[in-house]
């Protein structure tokens, strides 16, 4: 079986927790290479994948490294966009970590260099691939719903301290802040259930000691086909609401707590130990119907291995990239439009 190497870039958390374990569990793909100036990073990454190459610096990867078929941008948000240049310049197909760039002309110019080059480029917005985001599709797709004419979306934290990272204390122009973190999956989300905007609403705001940038957000999103999308974003919130839910003209569907792929891969679990993935029990399964008739339905098993999956049918047999980096163009000029409209955080 062809099996190609895969440069990540940045060994961080996106790095080392979300990107690595789902690219060696895939059998076309594996971890031949990671850029890091961290020994302790570098340490790491030779424990997790014996035999990686680390290198200190893309420039020097991308130079001598003749491992690599696909570059991975994990780095901070600021150096999406520069990096994924330099890796296109190279001649390395790229997937870029969410959120694509700190501005959509940013992305834009990336999407234009990977057209320009003839390669392949790809986002990575892994919540597609939640499982109540898949439930809610499959819903949705079956007709089981009707109409769809609100859809309440929320990543709600409480996390009253500041841990000092810098997506905490970042600025704006670093692409730190709630909106540009957890924003790009809720717009992702919401545009490809719902499709294209024409008309945005905001609140920012900075309730947190020590934040430079947002920290709680509300997005309001009116869809051109008529459903209106309420997205909701805080690390603020001492009492969370439902995950989502979805009012249509027939039936609603509500569900409460988070897809389990995130913990599971913070806590070391790989995708391929053997052992279910992305399921949760019965118990926690979400709400169908309307009025007096409500039932429980299954919650659909969670997939994030599906995206380098996809990844590597792009790379060996021409499949289309499993996100479309044109799309994360149009979530970051929501992003961007709703940073404007709400005139920032406030004290």
């Amino acid at each position: 079986m062809d099996q190609l190497g895969v440069a990540i870039v940045g060994y961080g958390l996106a790095g080392s927790v979300f990107h690595a374990p789902l690219i060696a569990a895939e059998p076309r793909l594996r971890v031949a290479s990671v850029v890091t100036s961290s020994a302790e990073r570098a340490a790491q990454a030779r424990a997790d994948h014996p035999g990686v190459r680390v290198w200190s610096s893309a420039e020097e990867m991308l130079a001598e490294d003749e491992h690599a078929d696909l570059a991975v941008i994990a780095t901070p948000n600021r150096t999406h966009a520069p990096l994924a240049l330099k890796a296109l310049a190279a001649g390395l197909p790229v997937v870029v970590d969410k959120p694509f760039a700190v501005t959509a002309d940013a992305a834009q110019e990336v999407v234009d260099a990977a057209e320009k080059a003839g390669l392949p480029l790809s986002v990575f917005q892994n919540r597609r691939w939640d499982n109540d985001f898949l439930t809610v599709r499959g819903l949705l797709d079956a007709g089981e719903l009707g109409e769809v004419r609100r859809f309440e979306s929320r990543f709600e934290r409480w996390r009253p301290a500041v841990k000092g990272g810098w997506r905490e204390v970042g600025t704006a122009e670093d692409g730190a802040g709630i909106l540009f973190d957890l924003g790009s999956h809720l717009v992702d989300q919401a545009l490809t259930l719902f499709g294209p905007v024409v008309e945005v609403y905001a609140e920012l705001d900075r309730r947190r000691p020590g934040v430079e940038t947002d920290d709680d957000a509300f997005i309001a999103l009116t869809h051109a086909q008529g459903t209106r999308s309420q997205l909701w974003m805080s690390a603020v919130a001492p009492q969370l609401g439902p995950r989502l839910r979805v009012l249509g003209s027939t039936s609603g569907y509500t569900v409460s707590g988070l897809d389990p792929q995130e913990a599971d891969l913070r806590a070391g679990r790989r995708p391929d130990d053997g052992k279910p993935w992305g399921t949760v029990e019965p118990e926690s399964w979400g709400t169908f119907g309307a009025g007096d008739d409500l039932r429980t339905v299954p919650t659909l098993p969670g997939d994030y291995p599906a995206f380098y999956a996809g990844m590597a049918a792009t790379l060996l047999d021409g499949a289309p990239v499993p996100v479309d980096p044109l799309d994360a163009v149009e979530t970051l000029r929501i992003l961007e439009y709703a940073r404007h409209v709400a005139g920032g955080p406030e004290d």
